[in-house]
């Protein structure tokens, strides 16, 4: 968690023009997928928070892994894997440089990086147009929230439960 995300863009880069991927969508959504350090270490603190005997009770009653995965562990960890979504999704929303790096074509451009193009130029900048650009780009992020506030309640009314 230490190493900054700056360090490792360089090598994603390379993997992803060896792919041919630049200037597509797959170069924003794919490299976001396979999940950063911060990401491991909340679920995990997670998953260690959850009673064992949960697990074992499952064993008795005759589950295997795989169906004591599906069945117990992923129903109770909701709220984590929804607050996950949300940190991620919020990071690659407001993130300009990958997207400055990867895609070129105007028309292929995120919100945020197309706002912050949108009323600058050499001389000024325009900036009714870049408060209008803002508040359109805030609409989706309270949405989101506004939709998941239901699994962050219920993260917190787990959380004193032993």
């Amino acid at each position: 968690m230490m190493i900054p995300g700056q360090v490792t863009m360089i090598p994603t880069y390379v993997i992803v023009s060896k792919l041919h991927w630049v200037d597509t969508y797959a170069a924003l959504i794919v490299p976001v997928m396979f999940g950063s350090a911060f990401g491991t270490f909340l679920l995990r603190q997670f998953f260690m928070t959850l009673p064992k005997e949960l697990e074992d009770a499952a064993r008795i009653d005759g589950c295997c892994k795989l169906r004591i995965y599906a069945r117990i562990i992923m129903p109770l960890s909701k709220p984590a894997v929804v607050t996950l979504a949300i940190f991620v999704f919020l990071w690659q929303w407001n993130d300009m440089m990958w997207p400055m790096i990867v895609i070129n074509r105007e028309s292929m451009r995120p919100l945020a990086l197309g706002v912050t193009m949108l009323a600058q130029s050499k001389m000024s900048t325009d900036w009714a147009v870049l408060m209008a650009g803002a508040c359109v780009c805030v609409a989706p992020v309270i949405a989101i929230y506004l939709a998941a506030q239901r699994f962050f309640i219920e993260g917190i009314a787990m959380t004193g439960m032993k």
